[in-house]
C-alpha cells in the first residue's frame, strides 16, 4: 500500500470517530454514516473542501507542515497520531535498515542484568538479544527459534506458549503491537522487509488484520503485563522501553520489573534463582 492511500484510510478512520457535537459543530440533517463530513474537517482545518478531498484520495502533493498540523488539530489527533500523519504526508527517507549484528556491549549489558528479564527489540519486533532472566520469564529458548519466528509479532499471534503465558493481557498486548507497527511502517516507508512482514501478518492472521484495520497508532514506551507463568503463577510486571538511537537496526531494550515487596517480586526472584540453579546443574 502506498503512503498516499494509507494516509487516506487513516484520515477517514480518524474522521469517523468524531461527532459534530464533540467539537462544537451544529448537527444539520440526518447523517448516513458516523463521524465528521469532509467539508467539516476542511472548515476546521482552514483548507478548501476540494483540497481535503484530494488528501483523502491520495492525490495531494507536497503537503506542507502547516497543513498537516491544521488537519491534526481538526481531527484532535494524539501526539503519536500526529507523528504518524506527518510520516504519511512527508515520508522520511534513507533510514538505515536493520541487519547489522548486535554490538557486544549491548549483549554484555543484558547479561549483567541477572535479576531483570530483558531483551533487545528491533524495528520489526525482531528479538535481537536477550538474557537468561528473559528466557526464564517467557519460558522459551529464543536461540532455538528460527529467525523468521523470533519476532513478537509472530510469537504473540501464533505461538501457543506465549498465547497461554500472556492470556491475562493478550488483547492489550496484541492491540499495542498492531498500533506500534502502524507507526513503525510510516516511519520506515523504505523498509521492504517490514512491508513484507506486515503483508504476511494481514494475510495469515485474522486477529492481526482486524486490529490493523482500526488504524490505531501508539508508540508505547511503558506499561504493565499480567503473565500466567507455568511455574511462578500470576506475575504483575511493569515494563520499560529504553531507546537505543545510536544503533540504526535496534529500537530499544525492554526490561521487566516487579514492585518491591509484592507477591510478584517474590515469585519472580524465586523463578530466576531456580532457573539459575538449573543452568548451573546442567553445565
Amino acid at each position: 500500500m502506498s503512503d498516499k492511500s494509507e494516509m487516506g484510510e487513516f484520515l477517514r478512520s480518524r474522521r469517523a470517530r468524531l461527532r459534530p457535537e464533540d467539537i462544537g459543530l451544529p448537527v444539520w440533517g440526518r447523517r448516513r454514516v458516523p463521524g465528521l463530513r469532509r467539508e467539516e474537517v476542511a472548515h476546521l482545518a482552514g483548507v478548501s473542501v476540494e483540497y481535503y478531498v484530494r488528501l483523502e484520495q491520495g492525490r495531494a502533493e507536497a503537503v506542507s507542515e502547516g497543513i498537516v498540523d491544521a488537519i491534526a488539530n481538526a481531527l484532535r489527533l494524539s501526539e503519536d497520531e500526529r507523528r504518524h500523519l506527518r510520516n504519511l504526508a512527508r515520508p522520511p527517507r534513507s533510514l538505515s535498515r536493520a541487519g547489522t549484528p548486535l554490538r557486544a556491549g549491548l549483549q554484555q549489558l543484558l547479561d549483567s542484568m541477572v535479576r531483570t528479564p530483558a531483551y533487545i527489540v528491533g524495528h520489526r519486533t525482531d528479538i535481537l538479544g536477550w538474557n537468561a532472566a528473559a528466557v526464564a520469564l517467557f519460558d522459551i529458548d529464543f536461540a532455538e527459534l528460527p529467525e523468521r519466528e523470533r519476532t513478537w509479532l509472530h510469537l504473540v499471534f501464533f505461538d501457543p506458549g506465549i498465547r497461554a503465558l500472556t492470556a491475562g493481557s493478550w488483547p492489550m498486548i496484541a492491540g499495542e503491537i498492531a498500533a506500534d507497527m502502524r507507526l513503525r511502517a510510516s516511519h520506515r516507508p523504505d523498509d521492504p522487509e517490514l512491508r513484507a512482514q506486515l503483508r504476511d501478518m494481514t494475510e495469515r492472521s485474522a486477529e492481526f488484520r482486524e486490529l490493523w484495520e482500526t488504524h490505531e497508532v501508539n508508540d508505547f514506551q511503558y506499561g504493565r503485563y499480567i503473565l500466567c507463568h507455568p511455574r511462578a503463577g500470576d506475575l504483575h510486571l511493569d515494563y520499560e522501553l529504553l531507546d537505543i538511537p545510536a544503533d540504526p537496526g535496534v529500537r530499544a531494550i525492554v526490561a521487566f520489573t516487579a514492585v518491591p515487596g509484592t507477591d510478584t517480586a517474590g515469585a519472580l526472584d524465586a523463578l530466576l534463582v531456580s532457573s539459575t540453579s538449573e543452568v548451573e546443574r546442567s553445565t
